[in-house]
């Protein structure tokens, strides 16, 4: 079948393609910016979308605009409403939306709009499912390398996250397409829960730049929130790959 990808340029939409190709799909990357070969189309202002969706049987939307300002609102929640307009129009069969474990349970203002997006796409009139994740590997590794920005590691160490490769997402979601539209919102998540206190010793390791650690308590509502798990799943099956895989493969780092 013909699939439209959103956000294909992206750290998931890198895996998606070629997951997506591999299950024998025809795959049409969808960006904001020219390419060759691409969809081009925008999701704020509308522009490209009726010409992007035209003959797609199902859309894979990972496009978004993290942060929770006027910006994301524009791109994820209106864009995804004027994706889904185009999408009902053009006669699109299942739009798969990917959202984040978390989004109803931890009080941040970018979750608030993934919730509402995907509550746009169970109202968008096309048939769809929702695959909410864990932190990708490559988001964890960004959190800790941002948090040494002012010299030591800054981390609150019962913080819990349960990181994903990104590649066992891409391959659920060639799974979802394959199956059709659920109408329901699934959990995926990697294959071990794990406190930042505990990360953050193998991810210096990885990195061969130790830095002294300064503990803090995340204050607030989010605070207790990661900490009690607000970021973590118990749905399986989940994905296989470790993030001591990942350090393996992002930094060289031997695993014996």
């Amino acid at each position: 079948m013909t699939v439209l990808v959103t956000g294909a340029s992206g750290t998931l939409g890198r895996m998606v393609v070629p997951a997506l190709t591999a299950a024998g799909h025809e795959v049409r990357p969808m960006s904001s910016r020219p390419r060759a070969g691409w969809a081009h189309a925008d999701l704020a202002t509308g522009d490209g979308l009726a010409a992007a969706v035209a003959g797609a049987h199902t859309i894979v939307h990972l496009a978004s605009v993290p942060g929770g300002g006027r910006r994301t609102a524009l791109v994820d929640v209106e864009g995804t409403r004027r994706l889904l307009d185009a999408a009902s129009a053009a006669g699109v069969r299942h739009v798969v939306y990917v959202s984040i474990v978390g989004v109803d349970r931890v009080p941040l203002a970018y979750y608030r709009a993934k919730l509402a997006t995907e509550r746009v796409v169970a109202g968008g009139g096309v048939p769809w499912s929702v695959l909410r994740a864990t932190q990708f590997h490559e988001f964890v590794d960004q959190l800790l390398r941002m948090s040494t920005r002012l010299g030591p590691l800054v981390l609150d160490r019962r913080m819990r996250a349960q990181p994903v490769a990104t590649a066992d997402v891409a391959a659920r979601l060639a799974g979802m397409v394959g199956a059709g539209a659920s109408g329901a919102v699934e959990e995926f998540g990697g294959p071990e829960t794990m406190a930042l206190g505990d990360v953050a010793p193998r991810w210096q390791r990885a990195r061969r730049t130790p830095r002294p650690e300064l503990p803090i308590r995340l204050p607030g509502g989010f605070g207790r929130a990661v900490r009690d798990g607000g970021l973590c799943t118990t749905a399986t099956p989940t994905g296989t790959g470790t993030f001591d895989e990942y350090l393996a493969g992002a930094y060289g780092l031997s695993r014996s």
